[in-house]
């Protein structure tokens, strides 16, 4: 889940900043949901993609 988001920018912000992890080969944001689905290429650990949602100003938890 994540929360913070309330606008089409926000989850523009949240899927850059997700596909901007090396790793990562696409993130699709739903502002509906509050989730996101995310694509790996290589190994990438959760701390990571929750790390990037953080750093963007949002708060992530699994869900």
């Amino acid at each position: 889940k994540i929360s913070g988001m309330s606008c089409g920018h926000c989850v523009s912000h949240v899927k850059s900043a997700l596909e901007g992890i090396a790793g990562v080969s696409q993130a699709d944001v739903s502002l509906e949901n509050h989730e996101a689905e995310v694509t790996l290429s290589d190994q990438v650990n959760d701390a990571d993609l929750f790390g990037a949602v953080e750093a963007a100003g949002y708060q992530a938890e699994a869900g």
